[in-house]
């Protein structure tokens, strides 16, 4: 932050003063061997240095510093660790204070831990190590989970005399790693995984060891520690006048560019009328592409300073697949909502137990997130259902159990039998979905109507006119029975040409019960992104209204009880695609005086054509045709 406003007062001609605390006075006051350091992994350990003080007072702080502390919502505790909290809120780098005398060998390794270790961190906590985790040890044990946690047994106490000082840089995705899978987000950590400077660490070691000698007493003893095995360079970038005016929208002029750069202490290497080479200091970790330093330019010089165009462009837009995607969406949105539903918004991460068990939605079908915040957010979704039934439960138990939700997301599975040598992702897969969820009464306390509870068909009511909605020539759309581990009674939905929409029933009692849901919950779900190639090359017809009348002829059909309507639906239809408008089923009976296995449906026939009045022979003759396939193909007799 000083940084930067010295860079803004420079630029507009303010007095300022950059500076940063002295440590020239910093002297070693015995030479004597204190504290040795190896570090074993240089991957994740980028620089270690390190100072022995010996002979310090563990104390409060004086007020000044306690002040200080308070202000940013910290808690004083020693005059050592305050030391080491104030350098870490003042310059951004992260100290660590161990007691000198519990260092056993006087020796500091940093190196991975054993797979499998324990390890008690400072909260009293026995956490198990990985190899992933880097550790400050010594001769003997793990003593710190380096950049996130100190242990309990090596900290600084008032019986402490001797501090050992530890200022190092350690690589980013380690420390991440570290700290997300053990739960732990300290101000250290949350530093170390954005990444520091490791060239500054000697410069912070002199001033934080400066301090707790003048405020604890002690000798620093010893040489400094310092292990850097490969130096990190400024980085390198190459960024020219045509690109920052381009982006900026504004002729900026080169001075003033180059008047920024030195400002935010970027040092210009080679130039020339066209570009500029810089070096960027390591600090600015973020700062690595020519078009951080254009956003870098345009911070100081001030947005601003931009001025508006007075003209407007614009091109010719057209509708993508997701444009008219969306448009569809909206205008099922405000059909549901219409209908009493409410819309939810569930996280696409879950949890992989509700997938153990189920054939359905395996669970080795599921995407698995590499570092999961828990485990209930261990899992992509295979499927809308659950996110659906945490919202039932969460409003059953609050007294609202008349539910109507539906949903928009995406779902993802993984198949490792499509995965193809040099495709990252051929095993992945993401499907845009719908999700209808019914539960409870339709209709309750009214003085105008009974009660009325939710039932499937009115959930296939709604699923019927979404399709209708979109488009969908219901004609064209099979039920076919569905057997899975999800509903207990369900029903696939696809297309004469066999592809899937979705599915449709009522969920299991399994699942209901392990979401502990006593009520009947009603499901369906839609694959939205078939449902967008289905309607993709949809048009809409008009027609005058016929003038000639329609003609309805009924049977009473004989069947066996596994037979459903949509079959009979479909050979009709087939039968018959020109002058059959309609297929209804009226009524259904099954009991007594019917052969066993057996049960009767009474279906109507709507024929029409729209060109001349339909004559006895051939409604008959139609009529003859529906019977006879019926009857091959269904084994229905007429009663």
């Amino acid at each position: 932050m000083a940084r930067d406003l010295a860079a803004y007062l420079k630029q507009n001609g303010k007095p300022f003063n950059l500076k940063r605390p002295d440590v020239n006075g910093f002297k070693i006051d015995d030479a004597t061997p204190a504290i040795e350091v190896v570090v074993e992994n240089t991957e994740a350990c980028l620089r270690y240095s390190g100072v022995c003080i010996k002979g310090v007072t563990i104390k409060e702080s004086p007020e000044w510093l306690q002040n200080k502390l308070r202000t940013i919502g910290l808690r004083p505790i020693n005059n050592v660790v305050d030391v080491t909290n104030l350098v870490l809120h003042g310059l951004g780098q992260p100290l660590h204070s161990f007691d000198a005398g519990k260092i056993k060998g006087n020796k500091i390794i940093v190196k991975s831990a054993n797979e499998g270790d324990k390890f008690v961190t400072l909260d009293g906590v026995e956490r198990t190590l990985t190899a992933h985790d880097l550790m400050i040890c010594n001769e003997e044990e793990p003593m710190c989970i380096a950049g996130v946690f100190g242990g309990l047994e090596s900290g600084v106490t008032d019986q402490t005399t001797d501090v050992f000082l530890e200022c190092a840089t350690f690589h980013p995705t380690w420390i991440r790693k570290t700290a997300r899978r053990l739960g732990l987000n300290t101000d250290s950590s949350f530093r170390y995984e954005r990444g520091l400077d490791p060239n500054v660490t000697i410069y912070i070691l002199k001033y934080a060891a400066s301090l707790i000698k003048e405020l604890a007493g002690g000798n620093i003893t010893g040489k400094i520690q310092d292990i850097y095995p490969h130096v990190v360079e400024p980085y390198k970038v190459h960024i020219t006048y045509e690109k920052i005016n381009s982006l900026i929208g504004k002729v900026i002029p080169t001075d003033t560019v180059k008047s920024i750069l030195e400002s935010l202490e970027m040092k210009i290497v080679h130039e020339t009328d066209e570009a500029l080479d810089i070096e960027v200091p390591v600090y600015r970790i973020d700062v690595q592409r020519d078009v951080d330093v254009i956003e870098d330019i345009l911070r100081i010089y001030g947005y601003n300073n931009v001025e508006f165009d007075d003209h407007v462009k614009s091109s010719l837009s057209y509708q993508t697949p997701t444009d008219h995607s969306y448009k569809m969406q909206n205008l099922i949105s405000e059909q549901l909502c219409g209908c009493g539903f409410n819309e939810i918004l569930n996280n696409s991460l879950t949890r992989s137990a509700y997938y153990d068990g189920l054939f359905t939605y395996p669970v080795g079908q599921c995407v698995k997130v590499m570092n999961p915040l828990s485990a209930d957010l261990n899992v992509m979704r295979q499927t809308l259902l659950f996110g659906g039934l945490e919202s039932i439960e969460h409003n059953i138990k609050r007294k609202n159990g008349n539910i109507r939700f539906y949903e928009f997301g995406n779902c993802y599975q993984y198949d490792s039998s499509k995965k193809k040598e040099g495709e990252t992702l051929a095993e992945f897969s993401e499907d845009y979905r719908l999700g209808l969820w019914l539960c409870g009464n339709h209709v309750e306390n009214n003085w105008a109507h009974p009660d009325e509870k939710s039932s499937v068909y009115e959930l296939k009511a709604y699923v019927e006119n979404i399709l209708v909605r979109l488009g969908v020539n219901l004609k064209k759309v099979i039920y076919g029975q569905l057997s899975d581990d999800i509903y207990d009674a369900g029903l696939c939905i696809t297309t004469h040409a066999g592809k899937p929409l979705g599915t449709m029933g009522i969920v299991s009692h399994k699942i209901r019960k392990a979401m502990d849901i006593d009520a009947e919950v009603y499901y369906a779900e839609f694959s939205w992104t078939a449902l967008m190639k289905e309607t993709r090359n949809n048009k809409v017809i008009y027609a005058d209204l016929s003038k000639f009348p329609a003609v309805k002829r009924d049977l009473a059909l004989l069947i066996d009880k596994n037979v459903q309507f949509a079959e009979i639906q479909k050979i009709a239809s087939d039968c018959e695609r020109k002058l059959l408008k309609d297929v209804v089923l009226f009524d259904v009976y099954e009991g007594k005086n019917l052969p066993a296995g057996k049960k009767s449906y009474a279906v109507s026939f709507f024929l029409e054509d729209e060109t001349k009045t339909l004559n006895d022979k051939q409604i008959d003759s139609i009529m003859k045709k529906i019977q006879t396939n019926l009857e091959q193909k269904l084994g229905a007799q007429l009663r």
